[in-house]
């Protein structure tokens, strides 16, 4: 594969990958984001705790999360084929990559909502905050920093799962270095796949510190 044909197919193969790993993190979110704040809040130490439903989440976080991703791709194909109508390409890929990305986030999240200082929650309750307003006002404002580099590193890893799925035909930069950097023995290939996706996860980085830096009120 040489001239304008390796560069349409990286070109292709760049886009397929930015549209699953920006898809499936958004929808990770739509997922995630709930799950980790029903974790916080309903853990023994937060603002309603509920042993039972922390119980319930943590476990599908922790069992979901313990399932290596090629692994996970393999065993939700009947329910990928379902949803998407095939189990293979780009579009398929997501739905896999969304089930590995929701426990993640969802951990992240409760991580970074228990970084805040507790102190500024008891003044929240003290002044008749309820609980809905507390999240909403305190909790997450104040873990703000925190949740944005979180989406950072959800989307490296998600990136990184996104090239995982090549190997099943998922679609992507993955995908190119699999059949054509692998199985045709393509060297050229394989590397250039290997710099984009390098080069993607540095942009990746990068934008998630100068949001982070951006918002950070504390160096304002």
């Amino acid at each position: 594969m040489v001239g304008d044909s390796l560069f349409n197919v990286i070109l292709s193969g760049t886009g397929e990958t930015l549209l699953m790993v920006l898809l499936s993190t958004a929808l990770g979110y739509f997922i995630g984001l709930p799950m980790g704040i029903l974790l916080t809040v309903s853990d023994s130490s937060g603002i309603a705790p509920n042993a039972f439903l922390y119980k319930i989440l943590d476990g599908v976080v922790n069992i979901t999360r313990s399932i290596p991703f090629l692994i996970l791709l393999i065993l939700i194909q009947p329910i990928t084929k379902l949803i998407v109508g095939k189990s293979y390409g780009t579009v398929s890929t997501v739905v896999p990559l969304t089930v590995a990305a929701a426990p993640l986030i969802a951990r992240m999240v409760e991580s970074s909502l228990k970084e805040v200082d507790k102190g500024v929650i008891e003044a929240a309750i003290s002044m008749g905050a309820g609980k809905l307003l507390i999240v909403n006002k305190v909790l997450i404002p104040e873990a703000k920093i925190s949740l944005l580099i979180g989406v950072t590193i959800s989307l490296g890893t998600i990136l990184g799962y996104s090239a995982m799925a090549g190997v099943v035909g998922g679609g992507g930069l993955g995908d190119i270095a699999i059949r054509y950097g692998y199985y045709r023995y393509e060297t050229k290939v394989m590397l250039i796949t290997v710099f984009v996706l390098v080069l993607l996860m540095q942009v990746l980085q990068y934008i998630g510190n100068y949001l982070s830096k951006r918002y950070d009120r504390r160096k304002a």
